[in-house]
């Protein structure tokens, strides 16, 4: 039987995470590594300076006390599984908000499949683009649950689709499965980021400045030959985003420049 590792970084507790959960069950046998707490925006972060424990929730269902979705994936892949035994995928998600541009270097979701990559285990992002974070619990995911079973069916009939330290990042519309116009494959789009750092008094009169949530705004680029648009645009026309994602972040095409750059110093 085919074996799977979820992780996320909202929780364990998550409505997304036990909504993937759910959509994979009869597809693979599950295994659930989550953080205790919510890590969104923690980046691809392992814990050096302190112990992690788990703590099990159910059959193959543990949760990280203080773990991020990097700590997660890579004490599962490495204490969990008998050698000889890794998953056949790591999915990391559903992330209740989209991951798309540069929004991606900040995410515990995108990092939790970054580790799986690494760690030589195909892997998926998923995240559903969210309206009102407010209404965060009563998400209807039915479009991304049809999406990911999709998806995994395909990786389990075909193969992954992507080689060595590549990861699969999609990103759901908050639309009626009806309203969906199906797949398209993309680019990251330029993330636009505005002032979020707002400034407060405790009753202390003590200043503190707490982050905001960035409105979704983006240009498309213009520096690439890639002509299928942004995950933004797709998301935006009711598409669900796939962008191919790697981890070599290598700017080859300005090798040369750079060369001759650098000869000047002599």
């Amino acid at each position: 039987m085919k074996r799977i590792l979820l992780t996320n970084d909202d929780g364990f507790e998550s409505s997304g995470l036990l909504a993937l959960k759910d959509a994979l069950k009869n597809l693979a046998h599950i295994m659930v590594v989550a953080p205790a707490n919510e890590k969104s925006a923690c980046g691809h972060g392992l814990t050096l300076t302190r112990p992690l424990h788990f703590v099990q929730i159910d059959d193959d269902f543990y949760k990280l006390e203080d773990g991020t979705p990097s700590d997660c994936v890579y004490l599962a892949l490495n204490t969990l599984y008998k050698e000889g035994y890794k998953p056949d995928l790591v999915i990391s998600g559903i992330n209740l908000g989209s991951n798309m541009g540069e929004d991606i270097t900040y995410s515990g979701t995108i990092a939790g499949a970054m580790e799986a990559c690494i760690q030589g285990v195909p892997s998926i992002a998923i995240s559903q683009v969210i309206q009102d974070m407010n209404r965060s619990k009563h998400l209807d995911f039915s479009l991304a649950k049809t999406c990911i079973v999709n998806i995994v069916k395909m990786i389990f009939d075909k193969g992954f689709p992507l080689g060595e330290r590549k990861l699969l990042n999609i990103n759901v519309p908050y639309i009626k499965p009806k309203e969906c116009k199906g797949y398209k494959i993309t680019q990251m789009g330029y993330r636009i980021y505005a002032d979020e750092a707002h400034l407060h008094r405790n009753p202390r009169g003590q200043e503190y400045y707490w982050l905001g949530l960035h409105p979704l705004q983006w240009e498309e680029r213009s520096d690439t030959p890639y002509t299928n648009g942004s995950d933004f645009k797709a998301i935006n026309e009711n598409y669900i985003s796939i962008t191919p994602i790697k981890l070599d972040m290598t700017s080859y095409e300005d090798s040369t420049k750079l060369s001759s750059w650098i000869q000047t110093i002599n």
